[in-house]
């Protein structure tokens, strides 16, 4: 049998106002009398009406993550990260695979987006403009948006640092001595990947005798690393990076199949350290990225900034502080400036490279041919 408002009330000995008061809106109650309700609530194992609940409150209780690949465990973890905040705040979490596909990502943000407090859009495959019409047209405008690994203007986001991140690698591959360095990107459509190249073009800039060389845009999947991994032995370099673990790691096995020995004939290095990173051999040097951190990064700012309704004010309150304790606990901060109302809110999260076996000095008589 399901248990009503009314069957809490009467149990607890209160009216049915005072129940849903110490049920909903909890500060309203005092505290002994709200304590009790909420224990009887429990006991008899009440679940309120989430119709009524939205009627009432105007929250659904929920938040909506869109992902470009669960698979991919970047992806995955952040995820993990966006529903413990969520959690912790009284959200039930919606996730949504978009399958790298733009097209499928605006539609399931339309099909969630009238069930939802707030969106979050990760990584998005969407070009500017879509992502203007998304805002624009699809969402309603009392449901906000935030983006995870994409600044776009007029939405707030939470961006990881990857001018840093490569600037960390390649300071690291050139004092090993490698002056030929290989770049496997990810895909055309990445944010990411162009953010990633444009900071390989700036930390080059200063160093003698460096030469970048791109070897293309790849699928970012080990499948991708493996077809990387046959330009990087015929290109000559002594040093390659991945637009991403997963691709290094093809790379690596690619490699190891055609006989190269890494590090002693090629370094590799990937990017975001995924728990893979230190099961193979060698370990694979990477620019760790604090993952988990950057869903809670994006729940917070969410809140703040896109006014969503939590189920307490005091859950409101620890989720700005929250928000403001990560921007103070990153190396780089907020991108934007305080009470300027057209730059959206964002934060910027850093990296750190983490140097493990698959990085080593550049062989003078390396010859990654194999074969």
């Amino acid at each position: 049998m399901v248990v009503t408002l009314r069957d809490v009330a009467r149990a607890a000995g209160v009216s049915p106002a005072t129940a849903s008061r110490a049920l909903s809106a909890p500060d309203l109650v005092a505290p002994a009398r709200r304590e009790h309700v909420q224990q009887v609530a429990r006991d008899l194992g009440y679940r309120p009406n989430r119709a009524a609940r939205e009627l009432i409150t105007g929250r659904t209780g929920n938040l909506c993550l869109v992902v470009p690949d669960l698979e991919n465990p970047f992806f995955a973890a952040v995820a993990k990260g966006v529903q413990a905040r969520a959690r912790a705040l009284g959200f039930a979490l919606l996730v949504a695979d978009a399958e790298e596909d733009p097209r499928l990502e605006s539609e399931l943000v339309g099909h969630l987006g009238a069930q939802v407090d707030g969106v979050i859009l990760c990584s998005p495959r969407m070009t500017d403009l879509e992502l203007d019409r998304l805002g624009r047209d699809v969402l309603d405008d009392d449901v906000p948006l935030l983006l995870v690994n994409r600044l776009h203007g007029g939405l707030p986001s939470v961006v990881i640092d990857n001018a840093d991140g490569v600037r960390q690698a390649v300071t690291h591959l050139y004092a090993l001595g490698h002056r030929r360095i290989g770049y496997a990107g990810g895909p055309v459509g990445s944010w990411s990947d162009a953010q990633r190249r444009r900071g390989l073009e700036h930390a080059s800039h200063g160093l003698r005798s460096i030469d970048v060389v791109d070897l293309g845009h790849f699928p970012p999947l080990f499948g991708g690393g493996v077809a990387a991994g046959d330009l990087v032995a015929a290109s000559g370099v002594t040093a390659v990076l991945a637009h991403n673990d997963l691709l290094a790691l093809g790379i690596l096995s690619r490699l190891r199949a055609r006989g190269v020995r890494v590090p002693e004939d090629v370094s590799v290095v990937g990017y975001d350290d995924i728990p893979a990173a230190t099961l193979v051999s060698p370990t694979l040097t990477t620019v760790t990225v604090p993952l988990a951190r950057l869903g809670r990064a994006a729940v917070d700012l969410l809140i703040e900034t896109g006014s969503v309704p939590t189920a307490t004010e005091s859950a409101l309150a620890a989720a700005v502080t929250a928000a403001e304790r990560t921007r103070h606990a990153t190396p780089a901060i907020t991108i934007g400036s305080e009470g300027a109302a057209d730059v959206p809110a964002s934060v910027l999260i850093g990296v750190e490279l983490v140097v493990r076996a698959s990085t080593g000095v550049a062989s003078a008589h390396s010859s990654a041919a194999g074969e």
